[in-house]
């Protein structure tokens, strides 16, 4: 028995529950409910039934505590919830995953407290967008650097920079993959356009293709631009990799060799791309000097 079935008897002598926000969660006020009906004091325990205790500890103070009292007014004990997910009990050794989080949380709406709830899907949401912005990124890079996709999307959950060894590593694999220039300065363009298109303020691991083009000679750069080939994607790319904050070693000379009708067009993408960011950059970068 791992203890989570304790938890059933100190509800069943409890006469009022008090739940509120912990440590200015934000989760919202505080209410407290009369358990002496049956049916409410049950509605309340199925919604904090748990499976099994997780065997770890959230390193946060947690979002809603609940303060149980028996029939006499007198404090019997007092659970954390965290994140809409566990439950944190003194008497348990580590956190307790919920049988079912969305039922406690949907409890607490009901008896006017709604912050936890919202607070809950605001970012179960975030982490589905977070989520599908990692997959389109993956599927972004080029053909040849799978065996190094999670390396390169982790730089972004632990904020690191990508090492010189990492990068020396990617250009042998595009190399290897892609062994003519214009080809590789293609699939670098094509996947650093791919991503939020930012030029600052952008996932870590979008940096990753930014730094390799820094490496690609302008002459290829050009070359790859001016290829049929080239998509809007890969203008994208160029701007943003051209217009961004010191990303080559000569960046202004570079961007001074760019033949004219190629600077037009790469300035008319940035000026439809709706970010005023990007804009302003490539106005300073691309656009002809006033007489």
């Amino acid at each position: 028995m791992d203890g989570t079935a304790e938890l059933d008897g100190v509800l069943r002598r409890a006469g009022a529950v008090q739940a509120g926000s912990v440590g200015g969660s934000g989760a919202g006020g505080e209410i407290r409910v009369d358990l002496s009906d049956p049916a409410e004091s049950a509605r309340l325990g199925a919604a904090l039934a748990v499976e099994s205790l997780s065997g770890a500890r959230c390193m946060c103070l947690g979002d809603v505590r609940f303060e149980f009292f028996d029939r006499d007014g007198g404090r019997l004990t007092g659970v954390v919830l965290h994140h809409g997910v566990t439950l944190r009990w003194g008497r348990w050794g580590s956190d307790a995953v919920l049988a079912d989080g969305r039922l406690l949380l949907t409890w607490l709406a009901g008896h006017g407290m709604p912050s936890p709830v919202r607070q809950f899907e605001a970012g179960r949401r975030r982490a589905e967008e977070a989520a599908g912005s990692e997959r389109s990124r993956r599927a972004a890079m080029p053909a040849g650097l799978e065996g190094a996709a999670d390396r390169i999307l982790g730089l972004s959950r632990t904020g690191g920079m990508p090492s010189p060894e990492l990068l020396a590593e990617l250009t042998d694999r595009l190399r290897r993959t892609l062994p003519g220039p214009v080809e590789r300065a293609l699939a670098l363009l094509g996947w650093y356009g791919s991503g939020s298109g930012r030029c600052s303020g952008y996932p870590v691991d979008e940096g990753v293709p930014g730094e390799l083009l820094g490496r690609v000679p302008i002459a290829d750069l050009i070359t790859a631009l001016t290829d049929p080939r080239t998509e809007e994607r890969h203008d994208a790319g160029a701007v943003r990799h051209l217009v961004g904050w010191k990303t080559r070693p000569h960046q202004e000379r570079d961007v001074a060799r760019l033949p004219e009708p190629l600077r037009a067009r790469l300035l008319a993408h940035a000026r439809r791309s709706g970010d005023t960011d990007k804009q302003g950059r490539a106005e300073r970068w691309l656009a002809p000097p006033r007489a």
